[in-house]
């Protein structure tokens, strides 16, 4: 009930976001917004983050020194003694366990990591969001028959938001069975339940505003309100959720890939793959575990920072 009750209590606040927008028109509010993370350092910190990990991702495999898989050193290095090849003018990051370039199997390895991250979000945004919409249409203009959908939904729902993430994460993945498209699915389906409650919530809140009274009130049919009027008006939190959620499904895409759930190929650099390859050596080179942990935790702090920074930036509270 503490894991239902904490996640449903910050998805709920993040829904009120819209809860003043029915003075502010969508336009106006995200210029607002946007004015006001121009001046905020975590915001520019966040993006600049971002900023740097899509670019690495982007261009990175073109700029790579060497072969990601090529173990063009495997002679120079004795993982059973315990003897490797630390940085060097031609090794950045070093050789790993098999005499491959750390540094190149790094800036590959970024690529896979956002890979992972965007396809598992949009997966849990787009089912999430379909979800929610029923859900908070049946709930605004349903009636009592919609009610009892809403209901229904709602109670899925609140069983997903019961059980650990990751644990469900991992549930998902063992049953899919072991792949990277697993990973994607399995982190995806744990973001379901975030975004349907999220948006259905949000949309509760505008089914109170003035001009969706309005819109009844002349005769406009229930599904061109919820579509031209209450959906549109409900994606703000939604947008601040995409963004904190791309930093929980990289860290727990690294943790399914961590655990040997990703991608069965371990020749095929990604940051989880490489943080579990780096496990048993960590003794004797602890920074071939570094270098992916680094990259997944700075990461992830951009993610989380320029979502945080959206959320203040949109808070009805903060908005004078």
């Amino acid at each position: 009930m503490t894991i239902l009750t904490n996640k449903a209590d910050k998805v709920d606040r993040l829904a009120q976001l819209t809860q003043s927008t029915e003075s502010v028109s969508g336009s106006s509010l995200w210029r607002e917004a946007f004015r006001r993370m121009r001046s905020s350092k975590m915001a520019i910190i966040g993006a600049a983050i971002i900023a740097a990990f899509v670019l690495v991702a982007v261009v990175g495999p073109m700029l790579a020194p060497h072969g990601a898989t090529a173990q063009n050193w495997r002679s120079e290095v004795f993982p059973n003694q315990g003897k490797f090849v630390g940085m060097r003018g031609e090794n950045w990051f070093g050789l790993d366990h098999l005499g491959r370039d750390m540094f190149s199997r790094w800036l590959v390895g970024a690529r896979q990591t956002l890979l992972v991250g965007v396809v598992s979000m949009l997966i849990g945004l787009v089912v999430g969001a379909l979800v929610g919409v029923l859900s908070g249409a049946a709930a605004t203009l349903g009636g009592k028959a919609g009610q009892r959908v809403d209901t229904v939904i709602m109670r899925f729902t609140d069983i997903m938001l019961s059980l650990p993430s990751l644990l469900l994460a991992v549930s998902i993945a063992a049953v899919l069975g072991q792949s990277l498209t697993t990973v994607m699915i399995a982190v995806g389906v744990v973001q379901i339940p975030i975004f349907a409650r999220l948006l259905r919530g949000s949309m509760l809140v505008q089914g109170g505003a003035d001009y969706v009274l309005a819109a009844k009130a002349v005769g406009i049919r229930r599904k061109r309100i919820v579509l031209t009027q209450i959906l549109p008006n409900s994606l703000s939190p939604v947008i601040v959720q995409a963004t904190l959620s791309l930093a929980t499904a990289i860290i727990e895409a690294a943790a399914l890939s961590y655990l040997g759930l990703g991608n069965p190929d371990p020749a095929v650099p990604e940051w989880g793959v490489m943080l579990s390859q780096a496990q048993r050596f960590f003794d004797n080179e602890p920074m071939m575990a570094a270098y992916p942990a680094i990259g997944i935790i700075i990461t992830a702090l951009g993610f989380t920072l320029l979502g945080e920074a959206m959320r203040e930036a949109l808070d009805p509270k903060l908005r004078g």
